[in-house]
């Protein structure tokens, strides 16, 4: 090779590096999210898009998102959660009760618990310091549940029988079942909790409650989200006033939520994940808590029921439905 030709190619190498540093800043970025279910989860990705979009991440041109559901599966969680960690995603979004098997998949990859009952529950070292590899928003079940049965003790005012329904597969909706069980009880309520393992059990359970309760507190987790639909269906024909964790399932025929809005906490997450993005560590974004909570009602279920609602609650209600 002549000097000329070295210096050539030099010159040429030299030039391209600018362009070559650009191929790589402006490379795609993976995010996997690990759902309970697709139809569920399908609003609360929309929001989460979207406001990935405000902060300038375009799905197929700066992200790509591969969406995987559980459908309240334990065993489907472990699996996905491995596919992710084998494919070196950037970041996995996901629940509460699928981060200890996403935790056990990869103590690397970033994980951001957009719902996330408590993740100070071993999960994270602590809410203003997680460290490690997982942070999130704590959606605050236990600290609701005051809330949530003075407000049915409001709109029912001959409650005695209270029925808790709950997985019982799962630690923490176990843990908001015993906690409010333990209010009700305080409060002079008789509560009971049916065995709620699978999908199969739901069914059963309202049919050997049904005469015997006069109102239904029902946790949400994976599996009960999965099966609203059947659980807010089973619960108006036994005409049993509800209350629920949030909003999509008084929609779905529910009476009545207090919690917070699961759209607005995955545009929180999304949040997370723009600074997780742009390189910032897990262990440096604090467990977030929701801004608001809300109380839905739906009127068409309470007439459907037979129930009159009180005027001082629906005068607090943040949305009616019907």
């Amino acid at each position: 090779m002549t000097r000329r030709e070295f210096v050539e190619l030099l010159s040429g190498t030299v030039a391209a590096w600018p362009f070559v540093a650009h191929a790589q800043q402006g490379a795609l970025r993976h995010i996997g999210v690990l759902g309970a279910d697709a139809i569920v989860w399908n609003s609360w990705t929309v929001a989460f898009v979207a406001r990935l979009r405000e902060l300038g991440w375009v799905e197929g041109d700066t992200i790509d998102i591969d969406y995987r559901w559980a459908g309240g599966t334990s065993g489907r969680v472990s699996d996905f959660a491995v596919e992710f960690s084998r494919r070196h995603v950037d970041v996995i979004v996901t629940y509460a009760a699928a981060a200890a098997a996403v935790k056990q998949a990869t103590t690397t990859i970033p994980i951001v618990l957009a719902v996330a009952s408590d993740p100070g529950a071993g999960l994270v070292a602590s809410l203003a310091r997680p460290d490690g590899n997982v942070t999130g928003i704590s959606i605050q079940q236990c600290e609701l549940i005051g809330k949530r049965l003075a407000l049915l003790r409001e709109v029912v005012p001959h409650l005695r029988r209270l029925v808790i329904m709950a997985n019982a597969g799962y630690a923490m909706p176990m843990l908001e079942a015993q906690e409010a069980k333990a209010t009700a009880q305080a409060l002079g309520l008789e509560a009971a909790r049916p065995e709620i393992w699978r999908s199969e059990d739901i069914t059963p359970a309202f049919e050997a409650i049904r005469g015997k309760a006069d109102a239904l507190y029902v946790v949400s987790d994976a599996l009960i989200a999965a099966n609203r639909t059947l659980v807010t269906t089973l619960a108006l024909s036994a005409r049993l006033p509800t209350m629920l964790s949030y909003g999509d399932y008084v929609a779905a025929g529910g009476l009545m939520s207090y919690g917070p809005n699961f759209a607005n906490l995955f545009r929180q997450a999304a949040d997370m994940v723009d600074k997780i993005l742009h390189g910032t560590k897990p262990s440096d974004i604090p467990v977030e808590q929701p801004s608001k909570f809300e109380l839905v009602i739906n009127l068409t279920t309470a007439r459907a029921i037979g129930l009159t609602m009180p005027s001082t609650v629906l005068a607090r209600a943040d949305k009616v439905i019907g």
